[in-house]
């Protein structure tokens, strides 16, 4: 594993190419140099520097699951009686087909499951499968009817001043 930068050492370019990256969706340095006006050649090198602090993560390509065939969305609450770590629970939840996203929460509700599916039938075997599994006590799940916003990248919700703000060190 390669040595992780701190967080810390970014300065105002490497926030200001973070946010055009979300922004634009893309990683293109000749694009992003279009957005930010800085040289091509540093945008190479500040964007292997930010892999290798593990800012950055991959290279994938996004894809519009509602147009690949998987347009359900549901939210499911997983109340569960379990024994041993969370994680280990949570392995299991993760197992699941159509898992996209879980989450390990506080209050009534111990994990959020979020699942992209093709159909309400998938649905149906997607609360089965959850309750089949030893410790769930039950489910509460919600159909998202409409997205009001599917970020790909949380910086897309932020403002550039704001990320400056926060993060560059002055």
């Amino acid at each position: 594993m390669p040595a992780r930068v701190p967080v810390a050492s970014m300065d105002e370019r490497d926030v200001r190419l973070l946010k055009a990256i979300a922004d634009l969706e893309t990683g293109s340095p000749e694009r992003l140099h279009e957005e930010t006006e800085i040289p091509v050649s540093t945008i190479h090198y500040r964007l292997n520097k930010l892999k290798e602090a593990g800012v950055i993560t991959n290279d994938l390509y996004d894809v519009d699951l509602g147009e690949l065939g998987l347009p359900v969305t549901v939210v499911v609450e997983v109340f569960a009686d379990y024994d041993g770590p969370y994680e280990e629970f949570g392995e299991k939840l993760l197992e699941v087909e159509g898992v996209t996203q879980a989450f390990f929460t506080m209050g009534e509700t111990d994990f959020m499951v979020v699942a992209q599916l093709p159909d309400s039938d998938a649905v149906e075997r997607l609360i089965s499968d959850f309750e089949a599994i030893e410790g769930v006590d039950r489910t509460n799940s919600t159909f998202v009817i409409s997205t009001l916003r599917d970020a790909n990248n949380a910086l897309q919700s932020y403002s550039l001043d704001t990320l400056l703000d926060e993060l560059v060190d002055e």
